[in-house]
């Protein structure tokens, strides 16, 4: 089933069941009135919704309304936990070796999470608003699972059992900020406001055989300012699935119903063309873009993002249509 947060004036919205193809809506009331209510109490409420989905998809749903990505939060407005991963270990390494900055030994045994801010999502249509465009304004094209609970010590199978929902998601970066905080030793904090997610989450069921062991093997598509600058396949490239990403925060707590965990940015390595590195795939941050051309040029070229900039990042299922909805934001200056 596929699930949204409508806006209602309050912290958390209302939930609502979103047909198949993103045309149409109902409101969860009489089952649930809050995605953290469902996530705490999956198992009951969780298939008395998949029966309104399939009543939604039939056309039969009294009460159903056109659906609208302008209403909706965050599927998840608020979370106890928002931990983000880096599994595109590409990313990271462009991202060092622009810097000629060797890549650490435990590289690909040992997944790179921080804890980010989970009081303050944006939903899919929020503009990004930022002090200023001088802080190094980027996006980050990236997958997001919803967890139920998960024991510590969970191996990375067991984690797996404990998603629930997955989402795309906008993890917004001020990169100028960035190195002064990592210098400290103490990670992101300022560089990292807040991260919107896709108008809906979307159940395992849904994705059929593009969910594989922890991977959605579909491509993540990227539009900054009306163009196309990133189809990066989400798949092959993942060195650490979701059950491992979880599995890795398990080692010494226990993960809570409602934790969001992002993937990192979706990356994908360059290939040789006529004796030179090209990435046919594009980019799903500039960050990378800059780290691309550093490596080959010397220096960067592409600027961060403007005021008026506009974003759009979405993912479509095998049959061409969208599968999440599409995240579509402008960078606009606080008032």
């Amino acid at each position: 089933m596929k699930l949204a947060t409508y806006k209602d004036g309050s912290r958390d919205g209302q939930l609502v069941v979103v047909s198949r193809d993103l045309t149409t809506a109902h409101y969860a009331t009489g089952i649930a009135t809050r995605m953290q209510q469902l996530l705490d109490d999956w198992n009951f409420m969780s298939p008395q919704l998949e029966d309104l989905f399939h009543t939604l998809n039939s056309g039969k749903a009294r009460h159903a309304f056109p659906f609208n990505p302008q209403q909706c939060m965050a599927p998840l407005p608020r979370a106890y936990q928002w931990a983000d991963g880096s599994a595109y270990l590409n990313h990271v390494a462009l991202v060092l070796e622009a810097r000629k900055v060797e890549v650490p030994a435990n590289f690909d045994q040992d997944p790179l999470i921080y804890q980010g801010g989970s009081d303050d999502f944006l939903g899919p249509c929020d503009p990004v608003v930022c002090r200023d465009a001088a802080f190094g304004i980027d996006f980050e094209a990236e997958l997001a699972v919803i967890t139920a609970d998960v024991p510590m010590a969970a191996t990375p199978d067991e984690a797996l059992e404990g998603v629930r929902l997955v989402m795309i998601a906008n993890d917004v970066s001020l990169r100028n900020l960035v190195h002064a905080e990592l210098t400290k030793g103490f990670g992101f904090f300022q560089s990292k406001p807040a991260t919107a997610f896709s108008p809906v989450a979307v159940t395992l069921n849904e994705l059929g055989d593009a969910w594989d062991k922890g991977r959605l093997h579909l491509t993540m598509q990227s539009t900054w300012n009306g163009r196309k600058v990133g189809l990066c396949e989400a798949g092959p490239e993942m060195t650490f699935h979701f059950g491992q990403l979880i599995a890795h925060m398990c080692k010494t707590r226990n993960v809570r119903a409602g934790t969001i965990v992002g993937s990192g940015t979706v990356s994908n390595q360059g290939v040789e063309v006529n004796g030179r590195k090209d990435w046919p795939k594009g980019y799903s941050c500039i960050a990378e873009k800059r780290a691309i051309e550093t490596i080959l040029d010397g220096q960067p070229r592409t600027e961060y993002m403007q005021f008026g900039d506009t974003i759009r990042i979405e993912m479509k299922g095998k049959n061409g249509e969208s599968l999440f909805g599409a995240i579509e934001q402008q960078v606009v200056p606080l008032a």
